[in-house]
């Protein structure tokens, strides 16, 4: 003979459904506190990890073009600090492309002025520098670059692609070309037909070797000068050269307006999210 279990009776409690409850509303004040929240946090990434900059000018042609949009890391090339002890810091070294503080660029008014160059680092603290029809030696060994433009019969320039046989020679304008203060500077850094860069300096060249303002017109970058380095393109847009340097309420809006009717046609989509190096 088989028994039956039977479950055992529920008790009210058990039976009843729970009572209906009613959607949360956002108050205006946490709404407010929202938007607070992700502004703080996106202008902490701005201003302590990454930020976004465009180039300006071919000098950095073929691996950087007018019109690219970078994301930059504002991080790993930073002086180490002691309340951010886990993240990964490094020295500068050969070959990297850096953004930094030109040094001594001065506004209309003769007063110091912040303007941010990308060109590749060539030379660290110590090193002896020169170059030979083109090529870069530091201290008596050849440097493979493949990423810089050649030096051929029809752009050879005895001051760029032999230098520092060819001393520069100010200007007294540092914004376009070579201030008075490098000029002067310089022989005391040439030893044995070697530029020898000093201690908390470092000497900086675009690729595009014979259009580039770069060390060998003002000098040499300080360290506290070196703001990150590029990580990758996250946009390209077809700009003519010195679009960036127009000024004016016409302009800016003319070239928006450009932008806007031109996005998919003139984006340069197979470098989107390209990584630089």
């Amino acid at each position: 003979m088989t028994t039956k279990n039977t479950p055992p009776a529920k008790t009210p409690s058990e039976t009843e459904s729970a009572p209906e409850q009613k959607p949360h509303e956002e108050t205006p004040f946490e709404a407010a506190a929202s938007i607070c929240s992700v502004l703080v946090v996106g202008l902490f990434i701005l201003t302590f990890l990454a930020q976004n900059f465009v180039i300006p000018s071919g000098s950095m042609e073929k691996t950087l073009l007018v019109g690219d949009h970078l994301v930059v890391d504002r991080v790993t090339l930073a002086p180490p600090t002691k309340w951010m002890p886990l993240v990964h810091y490094r020295e500068p070294k050969h070959g990297d492309i850096v953004v930094f503080i030109k040094p001594g660029t001065i506004d209309a008014d003769g007063k110091p002025t912040i303007l941010f160059l990308v060109k590749r680092l060539i030379g660290l603290p110590g090193d002896r520098i020169h170059l030979h029809n083109g090529v870069v030696y530091i201290n008596g060994e050849v440097q493979p670059q493949p990423h810089a433009e050649p030096t051929t019969p029809e752009n050879f320039s005895p001051f760029l692609d032999e230098f520092p046989s060819v001393p520069p020679v100010g200007n007294g304008d540092p914004n376009t070309g070579t201030p008075d203060s490098w000029a002067n500077e310089f022989p005391s850094h040439v030893v044995d037909g070697d530029l020898v860069v000093p201690a908390g300096k470092y000497f900086m060249m675009g690729d595009n070797r014979h259009d580039s303002l770069d060390s060998r017109f003002w000098g040499f970058v300080p360290r506290e000068n070196i703001i990150g380095r590029p990580l990758f393109n996250y946009w390209s847009f077809e700009t003519p050269e010195h679009q960036f340097d127009e000024t004016g309420i016409g302009n800016t809006i003319g070239w928006m307006g450009h932008v806007a009717l031109h996005f998919f046609t003139d984006t340069r989509w197979k470098r989107t999210l390209h990584l630089v190096r």
